[in-house]
């Protein structure tokens, strides 16, 4: 799943401004794999995008990758609190 990790990471990095606050947590279990993505609070709605639409986009490629290897693939995007 080191794969799938990346091409997440790359494609979120493309998105954001601050690509240093990307971090993709992975767990698993009997259900598939879980990514949880985290990025800077200024960059969670690019990574979201309007009516959820571009966090759908990478789940849906996330997907295509691991079905390829035989994995079921979630990805879960973290809402941070901005830290005062």
């Amino acid at each position: 799943m080191e794969e799938v990790s990346l091409l997440i990471y790359n494609m979120v990095c493309g998105i954001v401004d601050n690509k240093d606050g990307v971090v993709i947590h992975h767990s698993s279990d009997d259900k598939g794999h879980m990514f949880q993505v985290e990025v800077s609070p200024n960059d969670i709605g690019k990574v979201i995008g309007k009516q959820g639409r571009i966090a759908s986009a990478l789940r849906t490629i996330a997907k295509a990758c691991g079905a390829k290897n035989g994995a079921r693939v979630m990805i879960n995007v973290l809402n941070k609190p901005r830290e005062s």
